[in-house]
């Protein structure tokens, strides 16, 4: 997960509580599907990742200044918390499905 990703979407909820907008007929087709949302949220969580390993290398090799590391990795450190917060919600559902009687 990209923190950026989320933190967008949070200013797009308090932009939707902050302005009203009149209900409009569906469109077909006009919004992205969940499996390419999701999937550009695994890849920017991906690029977040590399980026952070990047930085470490680079600050192994003093080429890269300690603060600009720190960040990358701690950028890294968060996205990696994230899926692994989003694994665990997943696997509860399917447990809680799992469970239900038919």
């Amino acid at each position: 997960m990209d923190v950026t990703a989320l933190s967008t979407i949070g200013r797009l909820g308090a932009t939707a509580q902050s302005a009203p907008v009149a209900p409009s007929a569906p469109a077909s087709g006009a919004g992205a599907s969940f499996t390419d949302v999701l999937g550009q949220i695994i890849s920017a969580g991906v690029e977040t990742i590399q980026g952070g390993e990047a930085a470490a290398i680079q600050g192994l090799s003093a080429a890269a200044p300690p603060f600009k590391v720190v960040e990358a990795v701690m950028a890294a450190q968060r996205t990696l918390q994230e899926g692994l917060s989003l694994r665990d919600k997943v696997v509860s559902g399917y447990q809680e499905i799992a469970r239900m009687a038919i």
